[in-house]
């Protein structure tokens, strides 16, 4: 493919965003190099780093859209609205869009399967839900409306989220009906909220 002269910009990094799920979910993660993935979108290398750090992040390129959603359930709550009602609006509006980060996506079956044939992505993932953890944990210790433990919280809403996604995937891959396990989906995001609820609920600014 001739090379399209471009070094920057969002419509680069979506396209070779594009161009590396696409063989990465054709030939496996480990199968593919950062020079395919070059060569097949038009750009070099150097282009491929200056926009995704690591290998990895070109099929892991969600982290960042996860990073805003979770300062926006922060920071962007209206006014009388608590912690926890923020994080499930949020959570369950990813859900019913089917957003790629909502674990229901119609991509989500091949993604996670070449996720859990890679090592190297796995890894990865583990090391972007620390930051995502970490990121939480940030916004909430800034908040003046959360009065309680900020790092013991957002671990367990981040490890939380994280098997729900885990186990759906599973069940997903095994080859369950899609209508039975997102209504499950559903209904164990909201058991996440109410265990929270339970742990944290005053601490956030909602009431039972």
């Amino acid at each position: 493919m001739p090379r399209t002269g471009e070094r920057g910009g969002p419509q680069t990094r979506a396209r070779i965003a594009e161009v590396a799920a696409r063989l990465f979910l054709e030939r496996g993660f480990d199968a593919v190099t950062v020079a395919d993935v070059a060569r097949e979108a038009g750009v070099s290398s150097v282009t491929v780093f200056n926009h995704f750090p690591r290998k990895e992040d070109l099929f892991l390129d969600r982290a960042a859209d996860a990073e805003q959603l979770l300062r926006a359930a922060v920071r962007d709550r209206p006014a009388g609205t608590g912690l926890l009602a923020s994080l499930r609006a949020a959570t369950l509006g990813l859900v019913d869009a089917r957003h790629p980060l909502s674990g229901v996506n119609d991509r989500s079956v091949p993604f996670f399967g070449t996720v859990a044939a890679s090592p190297a992505l796995v890894a990865r993932a583990r090391e972007i839900a620390y930051d995502l953890q970490r990121t939480l944990a940030g916004e909430l210790g800034r908040d003046p409306g959360f009065t309680g433990d900020a790092d013991l919280f957002a671990a367990f809403f981040v490890a939380g989220y994280g098997t729900v996604l885990v186990q759906t995937a599973q069940r997903l891959i095994a080859g369950e009906p899609h209508s039975a396990v997102l209504d499950e989906h559903r209904a164990r995001f909201e058991r996440l909220f109410e265990a929270l609820h339970a742990g944290f609920g005053g601490s956030g600014g909602d009431q039972a």
